[in-house]
């Protein structure tokens, strides 16, 4: 009877996970230049959305722009989906007066968010304008 019941334990034991800690999705991302994009809990789930000049993303309460370069279309596992698959990782830093700067490591957007269209945009009447 006692096998049983160290046979119970021992599979209870092994099938029970500690609970990983959020940031532990990030660990794995890296730059397009092959550095870490997250710093000690510098990544976090962001809201975006693409505009005719580029892709924003919601930081610390303001819309803030993402440089190309640093954007990756993927899915991470363990993604909870608040945001819709959008991640940033950066940092930001006190500005002039009461702006904040921001330097973006890594922004991730999910795959489909790559086919999304940017409007062509052309110069009408001094003013850059899409194109119907």
């Amino acid at each position: 009877m006692s096998l049983k019941l160290d046979l119970f334990t021992a599979i209870a034991l092994l099938s029970f996970e500690l609970p990983a800690d959020a940031h532990d999705i990030y660990s794995p991302l890296r730059s397009r230049s092959g550095n870490s994009c997250c710093h000690e809990g510098d990544c976090r789930p962001a809201a975006y959305r693409v505009t005719p000049t580029g892709v924003q993303m919601f930081v610390e309460g303001e819309w803030i722009a993402v440089p190309d370069a640093s954007i990756q279309y993927r899915a991470l596992l363990g993604d909870t989906g608040e945001t819709d698959g959008g991640h940033w990782c950066g940092r930001s830093q006190n500005g002039h007066g009461d702006r904040m700067d921001y330097a973006t490591h890594c922004a991730i957007l999910p795959p489909n968010a790559a086919a999304v269209p940017r409007p062509s945009l052309a110069l009408r009447e001094n003013r850059i304008q899409p194109v119907p």
